[in-house]
């Protein structure tokens, strides 16, 4: 599966400025995270809405990214993660 377009990732541009926010988290390319030399998020072009995936611990975990519950839990997660 192909990362968001621009298009897709203006749309999600406050959700990624609260993930900019978080510390530990560096942008290589817009909306694709690593954290140190390991990705660590990015999204997804999917249909079915926005995702992230997000690496948690050894595995990548596809989390919803449409409503603004779902963006408030994904920055928590996000935030646990890190």
């Amino acid at each position: 599966m192909k990362h968001a377009t621009a298009v897709a990732l203006d749309a999600l541009e406050p959700l990624l400025d609260r993930i900019r926010a978080v510390d530990g988290l560096v942008e290589k390319r817009r909306g694709v995270f690593y954290r140190g030399s390991s990705a660590f998020l990015h999204f997804p072009e999917d249909a079915a809405g926005f995702f992230a995936d997000v690496k948690v611990g050894p595995a990548w975990q596809r989390l919803p990214a449409t409503t603004a519950g779902e963006r408030r839990a994904l920055v928590a997660a996000i935030r646990r993660a890190v």
